[in-house]
């Protein structure tokens, strides 16, 4: 490795701390570096890899004599379409199979191991691998599919496949799982960080769908750059001593990341909690270093809307009419309806307890059920008035779950009734302002009902919210996206493997009533500061985008 090659690695290591996936980038460098005789410097001296090759195959001739180990099939030359590279001087391509001996596992049932630690440790795959070396948990007196000391432990079947361990047990037996490669007169551990650089190839040559494996020859035929033995030493030291770099390059982001996140957290919590604005003063000052990632940004999104809905976010104007006097005119409206015959008469629901008010109070708001908020929560029509085989293209649309994208509904044309279809279901028509809320699945899915879907068919897995005029709609969508909406409803629906919500749960949640003005106002400060959080994310996105570029870079210049 010349100079010039050694500082742009070096530079790496401040680069890739910066970007994003950086070390991990850097650690394929590295291994791809040494793969190729780039990472430490040739010497002369040293005595080629031929020479090595001609002793590992008298050693192995000499085993076959002695019965030690079995005579293998000849392993295809590599012909030089197959060489993806040019080696160094001293260099040679050379099959992994004529460098290994191949120890396949085998599969015992039950009655052939045990766990009470008798006789030889039994691996069956990754879940025995621990950090350095397989842990067993299971035992054999089986003599057969043995692994020695030393052996490298390498995945051939199941998710793991490609994953590598050394045997620190005297002898083990293997399962089918695994296979032992043993290396006799090369450097173990050069081996293991090849093994290292081909993990996502074997990967890709597993076959099976249930139990994804693969072959003796996926092992025994991959092409290994083999270096002079000394050299193989100097590389693998080398390895060590740049992955270590790399370990606490990862240690020291990974504390940064958590001091980061642990001083945003406390400074959301002092935002909920405080009941001054040392909290806010706090994040302004300190913008620039809390958000730098989005994870800190999405949090930033949900205090938002928390604040919002405890009244924390804009400030209380006292000639605002208190939120009473709201309740009063909602409950006007549904006496009228229920004069008119255009809606049920409600059962009253219960007033708020003290221990279900989950915040205090701001002044002129009122603490009040879901339900005492509408006009009417209507539910879309039952399953069997609607099949697959009714549905049309281009009719009117029934409005699912899924077509409530973002607050918005998006339409799909397939799903729809014909004009008749529709007239039967006339009843469960969408009219413009009403919110239209999903029932199953993602708690607190919702969207407005536009001039554009006035008069569309609300479908079977939705609600049908109603309000009066001094209700902001908006508002409501900023309400259902919330933490403490979304947990209070999916901790009180119903259903094993689809969450659903019935009428009981949604009209009894508690909420914060605030008075109409305030309403406006807090959609407005929220819609500032969200498009302050897309554009915070935006700069981050640039920044790691930039970060990523560089270090993309700098590793084409090695």
């Amino acid at each position: 490795m010349n100079k010039e090659t050694a500082n742009l690695l070096e530079q790496h290591f401040d680069t890739a701390f910066a970007a994003p996936d950086g070390v991990a980038k850097l650690r394929e460098l590295i291994l791809t570096l040494a793969m190729q005789g780039g990472l430490v410097e040739q010497d002369t001296n040293d005595p080629p890899a031929g020479e090595l090759l001609k002793e590992l195959k008298a050693e192995k001739q000499k085993l076959i004599k002695e019965k030690n180990i079995k005579k293998s099939n000849p392993l295809p030359t590599i012909n030089s379409e197959e060489i993806p590279y040019a080696l160094p001087q001293g260099w040679e391509w050379v099959r992994l199979g004529e460098l290994i001996e191949l120890i396949s596992g085998q599969h015992l049932t039950p009655d052939k191991y045990n766990e009470n630690g008798i006789g030889h440790p039994y691996y069956t795959g990754p879940a025995d691998f621990g950090a350095m070396h397989p842990h067993a948990s299971r035992w054999t007196n089986i003599d057969r599919a043995m692994a020695i000391k030393d052996d490298i432990l390498l995945t051939v079947k199941g998710a793991g496949v490609g994953k590598t361990n050394i045997l620190s047990d005297e002898t083990a037996a293997i399962s089918r799982q695994l296979m032992a490669l043993r290396v006799t007169r090369i450097n173990r551990d050069y081996i293991l960080r090849f093994l290292d650089t081909i993990f996502y190839e074997l990967q890709a040559l597993a076959v099976g769908i249930a139990i994804p494996g693969i072959s003796r020859n996926d092992v025994l035929l991959r092409k290994v750059p083999l270096p002079p033995l000394p050299e193989q030493h100097r590389i693998v030291a080398r390895i060590d001593q740049l992955m270590s770099r790399c370990d606490e390059l990862e240690k020291l982001h990974k504390e940064r990341e958590e001091q980061r996140l642990a001083v945003h957290a406390a400074a959301v919590r002092g935002l909920l909690n405080a009941s001054d604005g040392s909290a806010w003063d706090f994040i302004e000052q300190h913008f620039s270093e809390l958000y730098t990632v989005k994870e800190n940004v999405a949090e930033l999104r949900k205090t938002i809307l928390q604040l919002s809905v405890m009244g924390r976010l804009v400030p209380q104007d006292p000639n605002d009419p208190p939120a009473d006097e709201l309740l009063k005119e909602i409950k006007a409206e549904k006496q009228r309806l229920i004069k008119e015959k255009k809606i049920k008469k409600p059962k009253p629901l219960p007033p708020i307890k003290p221990e279900e008010a989950a915040y205090e109070r701001p002044i002129g708001w009122e603490w009040v059920r879901f339900g005492d908020m509408t006009t009417e929560i209507a539910t879309g029509p039952f399953g069997s008035m609607i099949h697959k085989s009714d549905y049309v293209s281009d009719g009117i649309p029934l409005i699912n779950p899924s077509h409530m994208v973002d607050g918005k509904i998006i339409h799909d044309s397939s799903v729809s009734v014909s004009h008749r279809m529709a007239k039967k279901l006339s009843s469960y028509r969408l009219f413009e302002n009403d919110i239209v809320m999903a029932r199953r699945g993602e708690m607190g899915r919702c969207a407005i009902v536009t001039t554009e879907s006035n008069r569309f068919l609300c479908g079977t897995g939705s609600f049908v919210l109603r309000f009066i005029d001094n209700i902001d709609r908006q508002y409501i969508l900023y309400l259902f996206k919330t933490e403490y909406v979304r947990e209070y409803l999916g901790g009180n629906s119903v259903g094993t493997t689809m969450t659903n919500l019935n009428h009981g749960i949604l009209n009894s949640m508690p909420i914060l009533l605030p008075s109409f003005p305030e309403q406006h106002r807090i959609v407005t400060r929220i819609d500032q500061l969200m498009a302050l959080c897309d554009t915070l994310e935006q700069k981050i996105e640039a920044t790691t985008g930039k970060q990523t570029e560089l270090l993309n870079a700098v590793m084409a210049q090695v």
